[in-house]
């Protein structure tokens, strides 16, 4: 094939890939733009996960009709005038790409006004076609209405995701703007309900805890650092409120959201030893820099930048957030053990399956089945035994005919838990009202998913109703988990069910007793009194696969008699 220069349809096209790959790369391109006018309002409507609709409206400078023509060009741009300006960019929009690309690939209409025009224009273009232009009454302040996305260019719907996770997006977008600029009010809409609203009071927590409740917004630490370089503030979890995945660690350079690998490290590294391995902080940090030391030219979505000096960002973000969680809270330090031996599986797929294993023992283990997946097993039962004590308050230790057992009591309780549920699901579930319900508050994305489940959890024993935005009501338990916190309880479906994009679709209810049954069951460190010791092993005979907890993980360890005399030196060399 001849080269040739392609058709300026096409290369508007292929140039709106890079900038809008989905509805929330529209949302995110409209709020930057809005923002950058000077908005103190900003309203944001969507229909079909913006599929249909996205409506964005401000309150800010607006766009004078003459130049209002101008926007839809690539290339064009209110906000650098050279080349230098690229490394003192204080704007988050600087490319003049959006409003050109978002035009070629949807039906987009833009109706402005200037705080001294008496009347506002209007402007018209579909699939890349040329602009048309009409006055128009229009409030101060600019409208954007993008319809129909992806509507000349269907190969790319094909490949968005489903509504729930595009809408989850969407709302991950706009939330993140409003911690930006929490003097900015954001209003949400997505098909017609209210999906988050912050009133641009200025107070950050207020925001997060619209979104994770007021019980866990309260425990943040705030953190706050200046020196004649930087300033760093926002908000991180104390070691004890912690998440089983990273999505919460939230970085932003001169209020632009940002994804970078050696700053979250550096995070990480911070909480080293005060948190769990498998567990994650609740972070949101604001980095204030001179816009000379810091590159945001570097990415087509702008979600990347590049430091001057990386080593010094790295040190710095780390020993802040260590120095406030020291003087924030009262910490106890789990000891790292220098170079712990690892089991190794044999094969590549079962590893990248399963991170966690048995770490430090002289017999090796079995492959670990992969989480949430319950597999037949045989011959699992396991023998009457004779309760010995604990140690570490985290393992009991038992005798039975055929050796030692060491028995993960966590683990053990989980298959306790798990299987009682089972037993009660074959026949009626009897529930037990609260005293006092338990309110549980999420994120839009997070209460969208809940929903799904809610018929589900009724079904299983819970009572849950919707209480507000983005808020439920517990009102019942399963009468067997008494005593424990509802919102607790239900919440960890909710954390697991993020970790996929689409639901599951086979023994959803057994994947969600699984997971509850993990979050209340007893933890490690947790002292048990004898009786309570002797009554979970009792419990554990009876269980039909007592040496696995539903997720995989082994209960117990089984050191043979065999073994024992072979390690003394009884019957030679092991």
């Amino acid at each position: 094939m001849a080269i040739q220069i392609l058709a300026p349809e096409v290369a508007s096209q292929i140039a709106a890939g890079e900038v809008v790959e989905r509805p929330a790369s529209v949302v995110k391109e409209l709020i930057e733009n809005a923002l950058d006018a000077g908005a103190t309002q900003i309203h944001i409507q969507c229909l079909s996960a913006g599929k249909k609709l996205i409506e964005v409206s401000d309150n800010g400078e607006g766009i004078a009709g003459e130049e209002l023509p101008l926007a839809v060009l690539r290339h064009a741009t209110s906000k650098i005038n050279s080349a230098q300006d690229l490394w003192r960019i204080t704007t988050l929009g600087f490319r003049g790409e959006a409003l050109a690309s978002i035009g070629s690939i949807a039906r987009l209409t833009i109706t402005s006004r200037t705080r001294q025009a008496e009347v506002g224009y209007r402007l018209i273009v579909e699939g890349g076609s040329e602009p048309q232009i009409q006055a128009t009454g229009a409030p101060h302040g600019t409208t954007v209405r993008v319809e129909d996305l992806f509507f000349n260019v269907p190969a790319r719907r094909k490949f968005l995701k489903s509504d729930p996770t595009e809408r989850q997006r969407i709302d991950a977008v706009v939330v993140d703007y409003a911690l930006a600029f929490p003097r900015v009010q954001f209003q949400l809409m997505q098909d017609g309900r209210l999906s988050f609203a912050s009133s641009g009071n200025g107070e950050r927590r207020e925001i997060l805890a619209s979104l994770m409740g007021v019980d866990e917004a309260r425990q943040l630490i705030e953190v706050n650092y200046e020196d004649s370089d930087f300033r760093i503030g926002g908000l991180i979890s104390p070691p004890g409120l912690t998440r089983s995945n990273r999505r919460e660690i939230h970085l932003f350079v001169n209020r632009r959201p940002i994804q970078d690998s050696l700053l979250t490290s550096a995070v990480l590294q911070a909480y080293h030893t005060l948190i769990m391995v498998g567990r994650f902080p609740l972070v949101w940090l604001f980095i204030e820099i001179d816009p000379q030391k810091v590159d945001v030219n570097v990415h087509p979505a702008k979600a990347e930048v590049r430091f001057a000096n990386p080593g010094q960002m790295f040190g710095l973000i780390q020993h802040v957030v260590r120095r406030t969680l020291v003087a924030g809270s009262s910490l106890s330090v789990f000891p790292a053990m220098p170079n712990p031996p690892v089991w190794q599986p044999p094969f590549d797929e079962i590893q990248s399956a399963r991170s966690e294993v048995v770490q430090g023992t002289t017999t090796s283990s079995p492959p670990v089945p992969h989480p949430e997946t319950e597999l037949p097993t045989l011959n699992q039962k396991i023998p009457l035994l004779r309760w010995i004590g604990q140690v570490a308050n985290t393992y009991i230790i038992a005798e039975g005919p055929d050796g030692l057992y060491l028995i993960d009591q966590h683990a053990a309780h989980e298959r306790v838990l798990f299987e009682r549920f089972l037993r009660q699901s074959q026949t009626t579930i009897t529930s037990q009202k609260l005293l006092q319900p338990s309110l549980l508050t999420l994120s839009s994305a997070q209460a969208a998913l809940f929903e799904e489940q809610i018929p589900i959890l009724n079904r299983l024993g819970f009572e849950i109703v919707p209480f507000g935005l983005n808020t439920f009501q517990v009102r019942a338990l399963p009468s067997f988990f008494a005593g424990v916190d509802g919102a607790l309880a239900v919440r960890a479906t909710i954390e697991d069910f993020e970790e996929n994009e689409e639901p599951l679709k086979r023994e959803t209810e057994k994947r969600l007793i699984a997971r509850i049954c993990k979050r209340i069951a007893v933890k490690a460190g947790q002292s048990l009194s004898p009786e309570e010791q002797k009554a979970l092993l009792r419990e554990l005979e009876d269980c039909q696969s007592p040496r696995t907890c539903p997720h995989g993980r082994p209960t117990m360890i089984h050191l043979s008699v065999d073994l024992l005399e072979r390690q003394f030196g009884r019957r030679g060399a092991i």
